[in-house]
């Protein structure tokens, strides 16, 4: 059996570990070829194809990226993207893919399963919105970076008695933002989730002023004041419809600057929180879920997603990816209120 493995949508730590895993297992217990489709759908779609052998995944596992690259390509924005996708398996004797990527190449992955091509979903992104599993691989490790952001920003306000307002990733949930905001000590935490108040938001700012401590604000990039629209730079699109978001931390702190008289500033930490090695946590995750994918395969259990449910590796079906964005729960950012302000 041949078996072609791709990454789509954006980059984070932990998709090498699936790559290897996967072709370590299928190669050793199956006997199964493998191929690497170059940069997601992109090579699906151009038939960018390359061998992938169990000495291409060798030393992987602590890298971060991806050896076979990514991209944003949504196959149904090029004209007969299905069919050309069916070509390039066809022509490369390609039986199944394992498709790694976050909600919008699974939802991708969803409708070409439709289609008949026969693939297995893994989850992945530093978000962990994807629904239907409790943790995606990359997140673990974005949020021990942006903890540790957070960590070292409080040294350096409080030298300057300001506030700094850090902006992490985060379009759609504040996953990132609720974990590190409490983990590096946060006196606010915003998520798109829940519109903001302005003026609440200074209020707690100026209650840390009154017994000398400098404010560290937390808010995910697509966090909104509850009075306007969110804040954006740059209102161009992807193929999957989404803009790129930055500008929420920048307007904070101008805000919070003039309603309380008191200095601000922005940390953006971007892809900062993509890039560099793994986490421990997000090597073993990847790695269970690479191992379970391959076993999908081999049972011919395709249109399913590996999936954690607790301490076990499940699959369920992709559709249950289409359900919409996993959000954070109302009462679980309601129980660390407390620590603001």
């Amino acid at each position: 059996m041949k078996v072609g493995v791709l990454t789509g949508g954006g980059d984070c730590p932990g998709l090498n570990a699936v790559i290897r895993s996967v072709v370590r297992k299928g190669v050793q217990e199956y006997a199964f070829d493998f191929v690497g489709l170059r940069d997601g759908w992109r090579g699906a779609l151009q038939g960018d194809v390359v061998p992938l052998e169990v000495s291409d995944v060798r030393g992987i596992l602590p890298r971060g990226g991806t050896i076979l690259g990514s991209s944003r390509t949504n196959p149904f924005k090029h004209e007969d993207g299905a069919r050309r996708i069916q070509d390039t398996l066809a022509e490369h004797r390609i039986d199944a893919l394992v498709v790694i990527g976050g909600e919008d190449t699974l939802g991708a992955a969803t409708e070409l399963s439709r289609h008949g091509v026969n693939l297995v979903g893994v989850p992945k992104t530093i978000d962990n919105d994807v629904s239907g599993t409790d943790y995606t691989f990359g997140f673990d490790t974005a949020v021990g970076i942006a903890t540790e952001a957070i960590d070292r920003l409080h040294t350096t306000a409080e030298s300057h008695m300001r506030t700094l307002v850090v902006e992490v990733m985060g379009r759609h949930s504040g996953w990132i933002a609720l974990h590190a905001g409490v983990a590096g000590g946060a006196n606010a935490i915003l998520v798109p989730e829940r519109p903001f108040d302005i003026d609440q938001v200074c209020e707690w700012v100026k209650n840390r002023f009154k017994i000398n401590y400098a404010p560290i604000v937390v808010a995910a990039e697509g966090a909104m004041p509850k009075e306007g629209q969110m804040v954006l730079k740059d209102r161009s699109l992807d193929e999957y419809g989404h803009v790129r978001l930055s500008g929420i931390g920048e307007w904070l702190a101008q805000e919070i600057e003039a309603r309380t008289a008191t200095e601000a500033r922005t940390t953006v930490l971007g892809h900062i929180q993509r890039g560099g090695t793994p986490s421990a946590f997000d090597r073993w995750l990847a790695t269970r879920f690479g191992l379970q994918a391959v076993d999908a395969v081999k049972d011919g259990d395709f249109g399913t997603m590996t999936a954690l449910r607790g301490t076990e590796i499940v699959r369920v079906p992709l559709d249950d990816t289409r359900k919409g964005t996993k959000l954070v729960d109302p009462s679980l950012y309601e129980e660390f209120e407390v620590f603001f302000g």
